[in-house]
């Protein structure tokens, strides 16, 4: 995977989730791209194009939530979110995704750059268990254009998660 980033980007500055992958002394790689406003395919799936990486490795994150509960869902850009077997996976009764805004206040981060990692709060976490075997994955740096390149078991490391099916 090479050597671990110093959480410094290419322009020099560092996000709360580079910063989170170095406290805890995971081997990453920071991987960026041109982000096109005008964009029509979704953020995930064009950092897929650009980066090169597949789909299926590329991965979103989504903040899910029941009442005052609120999570965080990690998955391929390619799949669907399963909000009962999120739920089940988070041991609630049902979930629904939390509305974009909400999402972008709670964990400091705009759509489309929302990375599972740094977040203002830890939130309980998910990833999906189609990449647990996967060698490495990639996410959100924390900014549009900018994403991490890692094992999918120092993601869970990181962000306190586990693994469960919850995609359809």
């Amino acid at each position: 995977m090479g050597r671990k980033s110093s959480g410094k980007t290419q322009h020099g500055v560092a996000t709360p989730a580079l910063a989170a992958l170095d406290a805890v002394g995971v081997e990453y790689r920071t991987v960026t791209y041109e982000h096109s406003k005008r964009s029509t395919e979704g953020f995930g799936l064009e950092a897929a194009r650009l980066t090169g990486v597949a789909p299926s490795l590329v991965l979103k994150t989504l903040l899910v939530g029941e009442g005052k509960n609120l999570a965080v869902c990690v998955l391929p850009v390619d799949h669907m979110l399963n909000l009962n077997a999120a739920a089940h996976a988070l041991g609630l009764k049902k979930v629904a995704l939390v509305e974009p805004q909400i999402a972008e206040r709670v964990t400091g981060y705009v759509v489309g750059g929302i990375s599972p990692l740094g977040q203002k709060r830890r939130l309980p976490t998910v990833i999906d268990a189609s990449v647990q075997e996967a060698e490495a994955v990639l996410v959100s740096g924390g900014r549009r254009g900018l994403s991490v390149n890692l094992a999918p078991r120092d993601l869970a490391a990181a962000t306190g998660a586990v693994f469960a099916a919850i995609t359809d």
